[in-house]
């Protein structure tokens, strides 16, 4: 598996991906409604997006940029999707430490995130394994298909020393 930045000839990998993580309802907040070209945009706009393959097919993707402009523009911020075959063999991990690198990498000093669903067990413990911890929750905020409405979390970590 490799990790490289995503390009235009993705796309259509990375929409199907997309698609089926918002089709299954239980770790995105976005809506059937969210189209492929606001898809494009969101992915190929101002913040920059990688792929993981095996060479032959996309398996994962993340988006990485700053969390806020201006003022808040040191604290980075990352989505990531997992194809639904290639889950539990270890590509979301390997994008969040390729993601956490090359934030580093960028001069930022902290990671967030804005909106973890807190019934997406496997990325909640994941974060918190890489030193991610829970800075707040936003109660009731995200409407699970089968669990009704569920919390969501702000998870933050530093990425380097501050001084």
């Amino acid at each position: 598996m490799r990790i490289r930045p995503a390009s235009l000839s993705d796309l259509d990998a990375m929409w199907n991906i997309f698609r089926s993580v918002v089709a299954a309802g239980e770790a995105l907040p976005f809506s059937d409604e969210f189209d492929r070209e606001t898809f494009r945009a969101h992915w190929f706009g101002a913040q920059t997006s990688y792929v993981a393959d095996d060479g032959a097919e996309v398996l994962g993707m993340y988006k990485l940029g700053s969390n806020y402009p201006g003022r808040g523009s040191h604290v980075a911020s990352a989505t990531y999707l997992v194809a639904p075959a290639a889950q539990g063999k270890g590509i979301g991990r390997a994008l969040l430490l390729h993601s956490l690198e090359q934030a580093r990498s960028a001069g930022y000093v902290a990671m967030q995130f804005n909106y973890v669903v807190s019934t997406n067990t496997p990325a909640v413990e994941l974060y918190r394994k890489l030193g991610f911890v829970v800075a707040g929750t936003l109660p009731k905020a995200f409407r699970h298909p089968e669990l009704g409405l569920v919390d969501a979390y702000v998870m933050f970590r530093f990425l380097q020393p501050l001084g």
